[in-house]
């Protein structure tokens, strides 16, 4: 019997994600997919990025991860989301040539170091005194492991819907796992049921693109990847249109044939990436929802039709599609479908995201309750380094919700759980200031360097960057600029036509209209112009100075609920002041730090200051007795702690 240190069950996003970053930490580690060649599928939407999502891209790149540097080199358009905002809400997306992408990421898979690809079938879960002990497959054949990863996707007891047809599936064309769900009952496990969907796909050569609006991406397109220079291939566009009240109409006279209104399908459905079946029942008003005809890739004439995801009968597709400008004479080449699948909910993890119930057991992506290639992808590089270290016997790693937007994503589904398929927002980081996509590396690559996943060059090419950032705010501040014939001579070029007492460079800078490169270009140093990526933290820090030091004083303050640790064993059984509700939510979640525990729905302030009195007396009994836990991180009664 073969032994592995980490099994990675599944090839999709997280899947890739988590092996690369077992192996590339030293451990032999074994990824099972049931076909090598769909690993790093976009079955959905052929793109990465977005508002929020984007943020996770970087933030796995920072820490080591593969995701950013396979889409800069096979997006085909890239766009900078929000470009007018502020940057704590910008987002990078790229529309990706899907073939490229998968076989780029099998290329990466399979010249892995200490890396083995297995095709087979995995159909039940070897266990022991509630720890994993490896796998066992559809053919018998049995591998050990100190850990493994479960990143199963759309897969456990998958059905798929179009019309009044349904059948076992994990996605098109491909068998469902139906046996593994099984192991997660037998184990204890709770096992909750979501859908998902996609769009039908169009042939090219049969749209009007002339009726519609075009889309072309930046023409100074941003990489992903803080490793990437520039983004050299051609990009081609994207184009808008609309349903409209004849889309409404051929919908709601064939509503009877959808399975989603029918009853047919019991899961939830994700908020934020509704059916065009349920934006019709549920925003009666609206008169149109835009759509966005995306290529797939260079090589292929399909096109994915970005908002008429949709389960309806295969010949009422055909005749919504039409009545869409430009697709009126379009021809379907898949028909759009739903995806049922189990899930196992999240709150049966820990911030590790190794399970409750078994040790050694760790899930990532779908089976997680979450939607997206990118939340799949930033729990599979945390889960995998977490098997890693788990098979080393090294301490867990952690991101909190106060460093990444991976950390808030895994706060949100461990504390608060999810019951439809969870999706990020920007408008979910409390401290998204300070969070933001262009500071990821600032964040989060000093740990990747140590876990071994970011190289020695490239942690050091970040101290610097970020030194040469501190350099420049330090001489841009202490710059004079006074309202003399020189100076105001040069800020008549920016457009600053009077200054009526002195200020220093970075005093122009704080203005809303002045830019770090104008301001460089009539007060150029000498003519030295620092790189782009310097000159824009530059700027982000001094103009929003003030903002991000309010947002640090509230990370710090939060900070300290998040040092008091509460243990394993503690009682919350009859505790006075505690309704029944929030006693029964902290058994549940089992919180491993105070913050984690006024994070969880329904438990209130008063109920957190209560908790907090009884762990100080816990701690002051230990140290009475002389066994002070020096893991127990409860600050001493006579440091203040923070009140919630």
């Amino acid at each position: 019997m073969k032994r592995y240190d980490v099994i990675v069950i599944g090839g999709g996003h997280a899947g890739c994600e988590a092996a690369l970053a077992s192996a590339r930490m030293g451990c032999a580690t074994l990824l099972i997919t049931l076909d090598k060649d769909k690993m790093a599928l976009m079955p959905c939407n052929p793109a990465i990025g977005g508002v929020g999502k984007g943020h996770i891209v970087r933030e796995i790149d920072a820490l080591g991860g593969e995701m950013a540097k396979v889409i800069d080199k096979t997006g085909i358009q890239f766009r900078v989301l929000n470009a007018s905002k502020g940057p704590a809400v910008q987002g990078y997306r790229a529309q990706a040539d899907k073939k490229l992408y998968k076989n780029e990421m099998r290329r990466v898979l399979e010249n892995q170091a200490g890396l083995d690809i297995l095709e087979e079938e995995v159909d039940e879960l070897l266990m022991e005194n509630q720890s994993v002990k490896g796998v066992r497959t559809v053919t018998g054949g049995e591998v050990q492991a100190v850990a493994v990863v479960i990143t199963t996707g759309t897969f456990l007891n998958g059905r798929m819907h179009v019309g009044m047809k349904n059948f076992p599936a994990g996605r098109v064309g491909e068998k469902p796992s139906t046996k593994l769900s099984e192991s997660f009952l037998s184990a204890g496990f709770e096992v909750g049921r979501l859908k998902t969907g996609t769009p039908p796909r169009l042939l090219s050569g049969t749209i009007d693109f002339d009726r519609c609006t075009i889309q072309p991406g930046d023409s100074d397109p941003k990489p992903f990847s803080f490793s990437t220079e520039s983004i050299t291939r051609d990009q081609v566009p994207c184009y808008l249109t609309a349903t409209n009240e004849r889309t409404a109409a051929v919908i709601r006279k064939n509503m009877h044939l959808s399975p989603l209104y029918s009853g047919i399908i019991e899961g939830v459905g994700p908020r934020y990436c509704p059916s065009i079946e349920d934006k019709i029942v549920k925003f009666p008003d609206k008169q149109s929802h835009n759509i966005f005809l995306e290529p797939e890739g260079l090589d292929t004439d399909w096109i994915y039709p970005n908002g008429i995801s949709t389960s309806l009968a295969e010949e009422v597709q055909w005749e919504l599609v039409r009545t869409i400008p430009g697709c009126e004479n379009a021809e379907i080449v898949r028909p759009g479908y739903a995806m049922e699948y189990d899930f196992v909910p999240p709150t049966q993890l820990l911030p590790t995201l190794e399970t409750k119930p078994v040790a050694g057991l760790y899930h990532a992506g779908q089976i997680n309750g979450t939607s997206g290639y990118e939340e799949a992808a930033g729990q599979g590089i945390v889960a995998g380094i977490n098997a890693a270290l788990k098979a080393q016997g090294r301490p867990p790693f952690i991101l909190t919700r106060m460093e990444s937007y991976i950390g808030v994503l895994i706060d949100d589904l461990v504390t608060k759980g999810t019951q439809e398929p969870y999706r990020m927002f920007t408008s979910r980081a409390e401290y998204r200031l300070l969070l933001r996509q262009d500071n990821a590396d600032d964040r989060l690559m000093g740990k990747g360097f140590e876990l071994g996943l970011v190289s020695r060059e490239d942690h050091e090419r970040c101290r610097q960057k970020y030194a040469s950032v501190v350099q420049e705010i330090n001489r841009l501040s202490k710059t004079p600029v006074v309202p003399n014939k020189a100076d105001l001579s040069k800020l008549a070029k920016i457009g600053i036509n009077e200054l009526k007492r002195p200020t220093t460079l970075s005093g122009l800078l704080r203005r809303p209209d002045i830019t770090y490169r104008q301001l460089i270009e009539v007060f150029n140093n000498n003519g030295a112009f620092l790189p782009r990526l310097v000159g824009e933290q530059v700027e982000i820090q001094i103009k929003y100075e003030g903002f991000i030091a309010r947002q640090s004083q509230m990370v710090e303050k939060q900070k300290r609920l998040e040092t008091v640790s509460i243990p394993k064993d503690f009682e919350y059984e009859g505790i006075p002041g505690l309704s029944r509700e929030v006693e029964q939510k902290l058994k549940e979640i089992r919180p491993m730090t105070l913050g984690q525990a006024a994070r969880i729905s329904g438990v209130t302030p008063s109920s957190i200051t209560i908790l907090m009195v009884l762990l100080d007396r816990r701690f002051r009994l230990r140290e009475d007795n002389g066994k002070k836990n020096p893991t127990d991180k409860l600050e001493r009664a006579d440091e203040p702690l923070t009140r919630v």
